[in-house]
């Protein structure tokens, strides 16, 4: 039997499309049992058969009958791209605060934080307020050209001292979508900062 799946493997690499075809789909029982072992950081189980497909491509590609059977090396192949498309998501899981900046922290020392620039233009002199102002201005039609109604809407509510479940309940929306347009809000302002 098994070789006849080399041979398989052999008509797959060299062009047969209907040999390929053929075996992924007899494999793709072993890449969705391989998946379920699994958990993907923003991701679901289709994305890890997905990924579990291309190793298993990568294995037709590969094969070599000196490195045992087909079977056993598909599986290793399969594996081996599902944990390499895990560790690719962790890495970047924390990208957003590596990258974000924060509405209550100034991203220079020594200047105003945004949100301090969007809500203490009332306390100063005349000169200050006609820069404070100009500085508001800048950043009101920056937010109006930028940012979509959900993200002027979140912003708002977030100046506003909501918290995200607040923002959540009060928009429809859930905690975790709230904290995605924030990073997104963040991301589009410091274009500005």
């Amino acid at each position: 039997m098994e070789n006849s799946m080399e041979n398989q493997v052999n008509e797959a690499r060299s062009g047969n499309t209907a040999a390929l075809n053929a075996l992924m789909q007899s494999f793709k029982p072993l890449v969705k049992a391989k998946a379920k072992e699994y958990y993907l950081q923003g991701g679901d189980l289709e994305d890890l058969i997905q990924e579990g497909m291309i190793g298993l491509y990568k294995a037709v590609q590969d094969y070599a009958p000196a490195k045992g059977s087909f079977s056993a090396f598909a599986g290793l192949c399969v594996m081996r791209q599902i944990q390499t498309a895990i560790k690719a998501a962790a890495r970047q899981k924390h990208m957003p605060l590596n990258t974000s900046l924060s509405l209550d922290e100034s991203p220079q020392e020594g200047n105003e934080t945004l949100a301090n620039k969007l809500t203490d233009y009332k306390n100063n002199d005349p000169e200050t307020l006609l820069l404070s102002l100009e500085t508001y201005a800048t950043i009101n039609n920056f937010i109006n050209q930028n940012l979509t109604e959900l993200e002027r809407q979140v912003l708002t509510l977030h100046m506003n001292k909501k918290s995200h479940k607040q923002i959540a309940e009060q928009l429809g929306k859930t905690t975790r979508s709230v904290d995605n347009t924030l990073q997104r809000i963040r991301k589009k302002l410091k274009t500005i900062m």
